[in-house]
């Protein structure tokens, strides 16, 4: 069931479908909710799916106004709280629906009992390049094919896709990124999907790994930031099995050693 409602002012596009406990997927940049099809959305015969497009993406139009993550942050608290009712839910988010899931985690901890990154940064730096390297050009290339699908949704046309670089550019370099002690205070456990090819830097995604305090990771074998076209089925696969069992303790601990990291006994 697709509808609108108003977040922040924001008349926000969302569709929601199957049944049972909540999960809330976030698509990347300047993309829409149709990327989760043919892989995540397929959790619908477990869950109920929530696919909300953030302002200026998809069929939800932009607004005067910049496009930081910590907007897009409110307005997935504002979604969560309004349209999911009592969380806590499992939330999802692509690149920089990664980024602003992180964030959502952080800020309101109540609304996320469970959180998969893919893809996806704590600070911009995290990126091998992003939209805040093409802020000097009025139109920077965009592939046609992203171009023509942006125009497809948006109702602010397809010439808005620049807008929404430049915008997204300006927040690259102007909102800092989390920090070490900030990633420490993010309670729910969480997993990190990755390409090995990746628009990520691996290094960064590692940094990641290991200052929050409950994550996993997987690294999804000759992906690159488009994993999900290119091997939706061991990246469902994974997804699937982190959202739907519970943590095991491993048999020989390392990073997730108490005291002392694993030593021979004998």
């Amino acid at each position: 069931m697709a509808a609108y409602v108003d977040l922040n002012g924001v008349n926000t596009w969302y569709d929601e479908r199957g049944t049972g406990e909540p999960l809330v997927l976030l698509h990347g940049g300047m993309s829409n909710a149709g990327e989760f099809e043919g892989n995540l959305a397929t959790l619908a015969d477990r869950f109920h799916v929530f696919l909300p497009e953030r302002r200026g993406h998809g069929r939800t139009a932009d607004v005067e106004g910049p496009l930081t993550i910590a907007l897009q942050a409110e307005d997935t608290i504002a979604f969560i709280e309004k349209i999911v009712g009592d969380g806590p839910v499992r939330l999802v988010g692509y690149s920089l629906g990664a980024t602003v899931a992180l964030r959502v985690a952080l800020l309101r901890p109540d609304l996320v009992e469970r959180l998969v990154l893919v893809s996806g940064t704590y600070a911009n730096e995290g990126f091998l390049f992003g939209p805040g390297d093409n802020l000097g050009e009025e139109k920077p290339f965009v592939p046609p094919q992203i171009k023509e699908m942006y125009g497809a949704l948006s109702p602010d046309g397809p010439e808005h896709i620049y807008t929404v670089l430049r915008k997204l550019g300006e927040a690259a370099v102007s909102e800092p990124g989390l920090t070490a002690a900030d990633l420490a205070r993010v309670a729910a456990r969480t997993l990190l999907v990755l390409g090995d090819d990746d628009l990520v830097k691996a290094e960064h995604t590692l940094e990641l790994f290991r200052a929050l305090p409950e994550s996993e990771l997987a690294v999804i074998p000759g992906t690159s930031h488009l994993l999900f076209l290119e091997k939706p089925e061991p990246y469902t696969r994974v997804v699937t099995d982190f959202l739907t069992t519970d943590a095991v303790a491993t048999m020989m601990p390392i990073a997730r050693a108490e005291g002392q990291p694993f030593q021979d006994a004998s």
